[in-house]
């Protein structure tokens, strides 16, 4: 899809509510793309540095003079607090009819807004699927980035022309698929951290000096291979069906970090089903495998794996 395909948006007035990781590299993007941003709220430091960094000379305001002053509002707060700012804006009247009302939160279509949409708000939800570090190589990703987009019907070309002015690419999630659609982001990129942050935190412990350069072309092959195979892609002890080796493993992890077990044959027992169903793992050699992943569950005096040094 090309920006050619779709009108563009009128240039625009853009303020965000919220200025956290997302809403100032949003709105730098629209600047980039001819929007004019105008208004910016931010209560922390932090918040308001990002603020200064990516758009300068924007003032901090309140969220009402935010939406006083915009076209384009982007509500860019924790997906918890979004149905309370939404209901409150609406309630003390600071909702213009037609003004476009964004809000970027996985979780939620464009229902959430329905109280700004009864004072005569344009409803869009535009979900960048990417993780955000606050910082200017956060407009540079957004290029090629998907965007999980939900709108009515007659606002979906200006959804999806949107998005292609930020450089990404529209993606289409109906109003009833929003949590599922989260849910299968957040177990990839969210999961994804926790267990490249522990597998860094274990290869320290084994006196690796840079886990990172060590782990960087491993992952990022593991990486392509999985988004280009799938399951066909599956490899190391579990799907190998090497129940020694996997003992092994969870005799020292049990030894070394506890608190990681739990974890490492939760993943286990999930890799290994996944293999066995898909012709990677051989059943011959899965009883003994499954057999090791659920003995693991408890140690030798019966305490579960993530609890104390009892080994094996």
């Amino acid at each position: 899809m090309n920006a050619s395909s779709h009108p563009r948006p009128a240039r625009l007035t853009v303020g965000v509510v919220g200025a956290g990781r997302v809403g100032p590299a949003l709105a730098a993007s629209l600047r980039l793309a001819g929007h004019r941003p105008v208004a910016v709220s931010g209560v922390s430091d932090a918040s308001r540095r990002r603020a200064a960094e990516l758009l300068p000379d924007v003032p901090l305001v309140p969220p009402a003079q935010v939406l006083e002053r915009a076209d384009l509002v982007l509500l860019t707060v924790p997906d918890d607090a979004l149905p309370g700012l939404v209901q409150g804006l609406a309630d003390t009247g600071a909702v213009r009819p037609g003004q476009l009302l964004v809000h970027t939160s996985g979780r939620y279509g464009t229902s959430v807004l329905d109280p700004a949409r009864r004072a005569g708000a344009l409803p869009l939800a535009l979900h960048p699927a990417m993780t955000f570090t606050g910082t200017s190589v956060d407009v540079q990703r957004l290029a090629g980035c998907s965007f999980g987009v939900t709108a009515p019907d007659e606002l979906r070309l200006a959804a999806e022309a949107l998005v292609i002015e930020m450089g990404g690419e529209p993606e289409w999630i109906e109003e009833a698929a929003r949590p599922l659609y989260h849910a299968a982001l957040a177990l990839g990129a969210n999961h994804l951290v926790t267990l490249v942050a522990q597998s860094m935190e274990l290869l320290r412990q084994a006196g690796v000096a840079a886990p990172d350069r060590m782990l960087g072309p491993l992952l990022g092959a593991a990486l392509d291979n999985a988004l280009r195979s799938g399951d066909a892609a599956l490899t190391g002890p579990v799907a190998r069906g090497d129940a020694g080796t996997v003992a092994a493993h969870v005799a020292e992890l049990r030894k070394h970090a506890p608190a990681t077990v739990a974890g490492y044959l939760a993943m286990a027992r999930t890799t290994a089903d996944r293999a066995l169903a898909h012709g990677v793992l051989k059943p011959e050699l899965a009883e003994d495998l499954l057999g090791v992943l659920a003995d693991g569950s408890t140690g030798a005096d019966g305490s579960t794996g993530a609890e104390g040094d009892s080994g094996r």
